[in-house]
Order: structure tokens, then sequence, then C-alpha cells
């Protein structure tokens, strides 16, 4: 049985590709401890975008039955994340995404292929 935190995440990775998310990544933090279980990092050209990716996340995992912890970062910062408890989601613009190299930083993280 796949666990529900797997599913949430894969959840809000097709959702952000509905809004062409670019690059999307999924990260399993449950071996190596984390912030929360499941890492999902998507990157956005520009601030419409990553509203717009934001807004389709929030939408589709509501309609699902699950409801955001809390939210943080505007676009006009170019980093988004919402927080699901289980599931962080990164929206990033990809230039702060290729500075802060999350996926490095965690790089002892398994990714869940989808």
């Amino acid at each position: 049985m796949i666990p529900e935190g797997l599913q949430l995440a894969t959840l809000c990775r097709e959702l952000a590709a509905n809004k062409k998310a670019q690059d999307p990544v999924v990260l399993d933090l449950r071996k190596i401890g984390g912030p929360s279980d499941f890492f999902v990092i998507v990157s956005a050209e520009n601030e419409p975008q990553l509203k717009a990716i934001a807004g389709e996340i929030e939408r589709g995992v509501e309609a699902e039955g699950r409801h955001i912890f809390r939210s943080t970062g505007q676009a006009a910062s170019q980093w988004m994340i919402l927080d699901y408890g289980d599931v962080l989601v990164h929206i990033m613009h990809s230039t702060r995404r290729n500075f802060y190299r999350l996926e490095n930083l965690w790089g002892d993280a398994d990714r869940v292929s989808l």
C-alpha cells in the first residue's frame, strides 16, 4: 500500500504539471529525517506562473479532502512553500532553484520515480 504522503506528493506533482511547472522532483526524506516525509520541488519562469502553480495545487489537494497547514512566501519572493505536514511543496523561480539547489542539499534523500 502506498503511504498517504507519497500519494499526496504524486498528486502535487501532477497538479503542478497542469500549469507547466518545470523539472519536477519528489524527494523521499523518510530514511534521513527532515522537516517532512516528502519534498516536491518544481520551477517556474515568472511570478504569474508561480501563483498559478500554487493555486492549482491548493485547489486540487483541497478537492481531495486535504487542507494546507500553512503556506509561506509570495510569488514576488520567487519561492513559495505549501506545507501539508507530511509533504512540503517548493515552488521556485528557476534562478532561485539553481542558486539554492535543494536537491543537492538533500542529496541523501531518495528521488521518487513517478
